[in-house]
């Protein structure tokens, strides 16, 4: 039955269990925005501003590992998303991003608000189209949907122009087709990776989030355990191994690709499994490994397989099934002395573990110490607290999968919308999002946001007054250039005028409280943990004025 384009879409994402459509309104969507009040199965959950809407639907689909769909204003609104975009890209979020704009007939008028915006989104998105044919609109959503949940999955872009909406549309709506990846390769190169593998005298595991992806976190523990190897995540944002097992070591460096070298470098065997490597700002642009090294690389994304390192075998299949084929070949090879030998590197991490993380007498460590003690087993977490986060990351580290997030992409900001996508997407759990003064800043009125559409996440802005991160930074700049440390650059300071983020809160209508001392915490958490509305912690985690304030 013929119909206009703007209700045909509307129905084309019902059709694929879409829930909520993310987004911010513009002029050249109102058609399809008013559509939308027929149709109960599609929210509108509305946004201040743009970024916000991307922050969101980047939790939501982390969250649920199902497609997100963003709706954005024309250039403009594609403008201010874009950082966060990028942040999805990077991060691999299944997001379907639809922005309007003016129609076909006048793109050649050059009028207000005019853009390329495919052109725009290309370099953020997996996936940029522009639809011209009014009989061709569901085919093309269908197309970038599919895309978007292909691994490696990403956020895809399609500009929808006014006229093409507005004309009669005579498309079947059929659910699109997800793709199944899952696959292993043929016996002799998982029996290859094996013989590879077994026998290493100084084993290596570096994971990325592609384990998750995939859910192969129990078969990356049987691996790494009969190998007896280290296990480093890299581009690790969700919960790819339990943070308490004893063979997880932490992330490598973030920033500084020394940091990885240093790590990497004496490993005899290597697995890469899920990830590229190395993600930091500056890496190393030399051999990472030694020269003799064994590398055996595994993930759906054969781009990433040897991008910057050459490898002895990269393999571009599917972690879970991959891992639990190379277990099985593992258990045929390994020697008694080789398993004897990763026993003990077991046993060795496993006495090395601290029963508990020691108090560092910091109002950090005590507020992280008392919120694990307060928040139930399954509490969900989004991590942005970036300099704050070893705290937070000793008493209440990511163990259950699909329970603990943190900020990948570079991108500030995704500490408060992010949390909000999950609770929407999880809204009987527990969900705290974890942010700084800097980073907070950039979408603060996405609180407006939660209390508008009653989200029920907590927020706590781990609050240094500075961007502490580019203190940190600048203090590694000037050890490697053997410049005097003297005082931070001024523009790195926050401190002045002071920034009240609870008095913002509550402008927005959610309750807050400052923190500044320890006798304070204990009641904050209560407060924050007793109903399941919106509530924020001003958390002031130093007192001392800048120098250079």
């Amino acid at each position: 039955m013929a119909r206009q384009g703007n209700a045909a879409i509307i129905e084309q994402f019902i059709a694929d269990g879409i829930p909520y459509m993310f987004g911010n309104p513009g002029t050249v969507e109102q058609g399809f925005l008013d559509a939308l009040e027929d149709y109960d199965e599609l929210q509108y959950i509305l946004t201040l501003q743009e970024t916000v809407a991307a922050g969101i639907a980047d939790g939501y689909a982390r969250a649920t590992g199902r497609p997100a769909l963003l709706q954005l204003h024309s250039g403009v609104g594609l403008g201010n998303a874009i950082g966060m975009l990028y942040q999805a890209k990077r991060g691999h979020s299944p997001l379907l991003v639809i922005a309007g704009e003016a129609g076909v007939k006048y793109e050649a008028m050059d009028a207000q608000m005019a853009a390329d915006l495919v052109a725009m989104a290309e370099p953020v998105t997996k996936y940029a189209t522009r639809v011209t044919d009014p009989d061709s609109v569901l085919r093309v959503l269908r197309r970038a949907m599919k895309t978007a949940m292909t691994p490696p999955r990403g956020p895809v872009f399609v500009a929808l122009p006014m006229d093409v909406l507005d004309a009669l549309n005579s498309e079947p709506v059929v659910p699109t087709t997800f793709l199944d990846t899952r696959s292993v390769p043929v016996p002799e190169l998982v029996e290859r990776a094996a013989e590879l593998l077994a026998g290493a005298e100084r084993p290596l595991v570096l994971v990325g989030d592609g384990v998750s992806a995939s859910g192969g976190q129990q078969e990356l523990v049987r691996v790494a355990e009969q190998l007896g190897a280290d296990v480093w995540g890299v581009d690790f944002s969700e919960v790819n191994l339990d943070a308490r097992h004893p063979l997880y070591r932490g992330q490598l460096g973030h920033m500084f690709g020394e940091v990885s070298h240093g790590i990497v470098r004496d490993a005899d065997a290597v697995l890469i499994v899920g990830t590229y490597v190395f993600p930091e700002v500056f890496p190393v642009t030399g051999g990472a490994f030694r020269e003799d090294a064994r590398i055996v690389h595994i993930d759906l994304d054969g781009y990433e397989i040897a991008k910057n390192h050459p490898v002895s075998l990269g393999l571009v299949a599917d972690p879970k099934h991959t891992l639990a084929a190379l277990a099985e070949r593992l258990d045929e090879r390994l020697t008694d002395a080789d398993r004897a030998a990763a026993a003990a590197r077991l046993e060795a991490r496993r006495a090395a573990q601290p029963a508990a993380p020691a108090p560092d007498g910091s109002l950090l460590d005590a507020f992280m110490r008392e919120l694990a003690v307060q928040v139930p087993e399954d509490v969900m977490v989004f991590d942005e607290a970036l300099t704050s986060g070893g705290p937070l990351n000793a008493h209440l580290p990511g163990r259950i999968p699909g329970h603990w997030f943190s900020t990948r992409g570079g991108s500030l900001g995704v500490g408060i919308p992010g949390a909000m996508g999950i609770k929407l997407a999880h809204p009987e759990k527990t969900v705290i999002g974890f942010t700084g003064d800097g980073g907070s800043m950039y979408t603060f009125q996405a609180l407006y946001t939660a209390v508008r559409h009653g989200i029920g996440a907590k927020f706590v802005v781990c609050n240094n007054r500075s961007y502490k991160l580019l203190d940190l930074n600048i203090e590694q700049y000037w050890r490697e250039r053997g410049v005097p440390h003297h005082d931070h650059p001024t523009p790195f300071d926050l401190s002045h005028p002071d920034l009240g983020f609870a008095e913002i809160a509550r402008g927005f209508g959610v309750e807050a409280v400052r923190v500044d001392a320890p006798e304070q915490i204990a009641d904050a958490v209560k407060r924050m943990l007793a109903d399941d509305a919106p509530f924020l912690i001003d958390l002031r985690t130093t007192a001392e004025e800048r120098k250079d304030a």
